[in-house]
């Protein structure tokens, strides 16, 4: 359904979009098209959350090779190459293509893996000790975006309540 959209923005993204999910697919041989996509869309937001509040701490790119590594189609050494890439097109990345990552998935996995994602992305914003609140914003935009639901995003949140900065002042 959203294939098209996709694919003409792909088509008339900066180069470093498009570099980036060229580094992705390049570390994907053997894989299909639409798990290369996922992949893909999971990479970004990851990269977004990351750099919601326009900084990309260690911490946070650790947590990023953490939850990649899961990826069964990447190796050590794709994760490290898909992490370079963020590195290098992150503005791209968290600005222009954030609303397609999140659209990627909707359209192509079922609730209990974007449920998944949103775990990961929560525990991703609080790698640092901290969950701004551009993080926080972000994150139920996300929610939203992926078809979840407030009490979705209630939830994930709840394990890293400690580390809501708006809770801290």
């Amino acid at each position: 359904m959203l294939r098209w959209l996709l694919d003409k923005v792909t088509a008339s993204s900066p180069e470093g979009v498009r570099g980036f999910a060229g580094a992705v697919r390049a570390n994907m041989a053997g894989s299909d098209e639409e798990t290369i996509r996922i992949v893909v869309a999971i990479a970004g937001l990851l990269g977004t959350v990351a750099y919601a509040d326009r900084r990309y701490a260690p911490a946070e790119e650790q947590r990023i090779k953490q939850e990649l590594a899961r990826i069964e189609a990447l190796t050590p050494s794709g994760v490290e190459a898909v992490c370079a890439a963020l590195r290098l097109h992150i503005v791209d990345i968290s600005t222009i293509e954030a609303p397609l990552y999140a659209r990627e998935l909707l359209l192509l996995a079922d609730r209990e893996l974007r449920l998944e994602v949103l775990d990961a992305l929560v525990d991703l914003a609080a790698a640092d000790n901290e969950i701004t609140v551009a993080e926080t914003n972000l994150l139920r935009l996300t929610a939203t975006a992926l078809g979840l639901t407030q009490a979705d995003y209630n939830a994930a949140q709840m394990r890293h309540r400690d580390k809501l900065t708006v809770l801290k002042k």
